[in-house]
């Protein structure tokens, strides 16, 4: 127990004086929606760049109320701070953020990365690894998502047996299922058996590698997500997460 919890000459800070009585500086508000720094949120301030509820606001330290609407520019501002967090999914967790029959999820593999609610963005089949993104970026999860931006995804893929020189040329100009072509941007063997393959695609299609190799008559014994919209698995060991660095989420922010 703290030796300070009940002694009234300790003074609470600011930061917790806000949380109590539900209101946010309007600096810290701007920061947490991941526009700037709270440095460069005073500047913004100061020039009349924020408006609260319609009105431009340039009064240092003022406070928001949890009803209040912040725009900068025509932008509405979030009231959370946006997090970015990463994770190497191992297999057999569902990409779901709950599921009715108890099975596990990947909530359970970054329950601790966030105070804020975020949710996996897009999907990974339960047995397939590797990258998977998580946020409460509703902006930047719709662009990864939307097929019209094209984001890269390189898969390495072992099949139950060597592929044809036939086959792997039909992968590679692209194979017609039920539901259209399969486009594939580029493909590669990886060693000598012929059984691993990397495959890099921006179509996002439910289950769309393991179709395009069923078809052809194969079957996957593994899928691993190595690289996401830029994001690569360095440093993130199986099942474990890390946090999007500030220049990573300028990338998918701006330049993706």
């Amino acid at each position: 127990m703290s030796r300070y919890k009940n002694n009234p000459r300790v003074k609470k800070s600011s930061r917790e004086e806000e949380e109590n009585d539900g209101t946010i500086r309007l600096n810290r508000y701007i920061a947490n929606a991941g526009v700037c720094s709270r440095r460069e949120a005073d500047v913004l301030i100061e020039s009349g760049e924020i408006k609260v509820n319609g009105e431009v606001i340039t009064e240092m330290g003022y406070k928001v109320q949890p009803a209040d609407s912040v725009y900068y520019g025509k932008k509405l501002l979030s009231r959370e701070k946006m997090v970015y967090v990463l994770l190497n999914k191992p297999k057999d967790f569902l990409t779901t953020t709950d599921d009715p029959e108890g099975r596990k999820t990947v909530m359970s593999l970054v329950a601790n990365a966030s105070k804020e609610r975020i949710f996996p963005v897009g999907r990974l089949d339960r047995n397939t690894t590797g990258l998977l993104l998580f946020t409460n970026d509703g902006e930047v999860a719709q662009k990864l998502t939307h097929p019209s931006n094209n984001i890269k995804k390189i898969y390495q893929v072992e099949l139950d047996k060597p592929i044809t020189k036939a086959d792997y040329l039909k992968v590679a100009e692209g194979v017609e299922l039920e539901d259209g072509k399969a486009e594939v941007d580029d493909v590669a063997l990886l060693g000598e058996s012929n059984k691993f393959l990397g495959l890099e695609i921006h179509i996002g299609r439910n289950r769309i590698v393991r179709r395009i190799f069923e078809h052809l008559g194969y079957d996957v014994v593994s899928l691993d997500r190595v690289q996401y919209a830029g994001l690569t698995k360095k440093d993130v060991p199986r099942g474990e997460w890390r946090y999007l660095t500030e220049k990573e989420v300028i990338q998918l922010k701006y330049f993706m």
